[in-house]
């Protein structure tokens, strides 16, 4: 049986997000873990990646959607919309730590770089809540009381949200407006936005070609965004996938981006540097989240309870990995604590 908070996301329009599959450089002491969000059992499944099995179910709060695995600081940070919260969860003990208060809604989650920073989008409230992202390894207690450093108004439903590589900028979806929005958090505004494609929900934001992408789920394709200037936010090309894309992620060293396509039940593969759709994989469930490590790609079916794990290169399938209820993914899903 689908939440409260789905129903809610089905009425308004098509529930989707984000997956990154960068670890944001940080150097991991081990091979990394895959923290998957199921919203229907209101947990966290943490997958060990060398053994490809559930190591850890982690409570959190109810209808957890987004994630980020914040590799630098060595905590995950889980939004749980029905509860109003962020869970922070610490991967060496594969324990929440700390509960931050997060307005009245939160769903798409990243962190900076270097972790100092979480940013989350408050969809009922129209704004990009930032968070100190030090203050679960400061205190092992729960942080409910402390609030955001600051909470920018945006457009209406902002769904996902992406880090940039230059300190301060932030990336969010604009859903209801059809547009993203770069965000500058040190004057705390909307620096520029640029028109996508209809109902823009999951981001993904690709440093080395300085690029993000945005998936539309009304129109069922993948807009690509040049970044390159700190002026500028230009729509350059206009990739068709399939019905609804959810998630998105780099994969094969960068030169393949996957796409999951929600109502499809299938997953685009893309040559990221021609921009051109190389074969479409189908048999998946309900697939929403996805992200990569190695030669491997995680792609996390809502329907299904599970993920599927398939080959970088080839999208052959692998394995699966069952889960708990309804699972999400949405965000960088991936990560390890980095080496002290």
């Amino acid at each position: 049986m689908k939440t409260a908070w789905f129903a809610v996301l089905r009425r308004t329009g098509p529930f989707t997000a984000l997956t990154v599959a960068l670890l944001g450089g940080a150097t991991a002491s081990a091979t990394p873990f895959a923290y998957i969000t199921n919203q229907g059992s209101h947990d966290v499944s943490v997958i060990d990646l060398a053994t490809q099995r559930v190591v850890a179910l982690v409570p959190v709060g109810r209808s957890p959607a987004g994630v980020v695995a914040a590799s630098r600081t060595g905590r995950v940070f889980v939004s749980n919309p029905d509860s109003k919260t962020i869970s922070v969860i610490d991967m060496r003990t594969q324990q929440v730590v700390a509960t931050l208060a997060a307005g009245d809604g939160p769903v798409g989650i990243d962190a900076s770089p270097d972790g100092a920073r979480v940013y989350a989008a408050d969809w009922f409230a129209n704004r990009l809540l930032v968070f100190d992202g030090a203050v679960a390894t400061r205190s092992s207690g729960i942080a409910d009381k402390q609030p955001p450093l600051a909470s920018i108004a945006v457009g209406k439903a902002p769904a996902g949200v992406a880090a940039s590589d230059r300190p301060g900028i932030v990336f969010v979806a604009e859903r209801d407006d059809d547009s993203v929005a770069l965000v500058d958090t040190a004057t705390a505004s909307v620096r520029l936005r640029t028109r996508v494609g209809s109902h823009p929900f999951a981001l993904l934001f690709d440093a080395p070609r300085q690029r993000l992408y945005a998936l539309n789920v009304l129109s069922d394709d993948v807009s690509v965004l040049d970044t390159a200037r700190p002026d500028q936010l230009e729509l350059i090309a206009t990739v068709k996938v399939g019905k609804a894309p959810y998630g998105a992620a780099l994969a094969a060293n960068g030169s393949l981006l996957y796409v999951t396509n929600q109502h499809d039940d299938s997953v685009s593969v893309i040559d990221a540097t021609s921009l051109t759709v190389l074969r479409t994989l189908p048999g998946f469930g309900y697939p929403e989240g996805v992200a990569a490590h190695g030669d491997r790609v995680y792609v996390v079916n809502w329907m299904n309870d599970e993920v599927s794990v398939l080959d970088a290169r080839s999208g052959n399938a692998l394995a699966t990995v069952a889960t708990g209820k309804n699972s999400r993914g949405f965000g960088a899903f991936i990560g390890a604590p980095a080496t002290p």
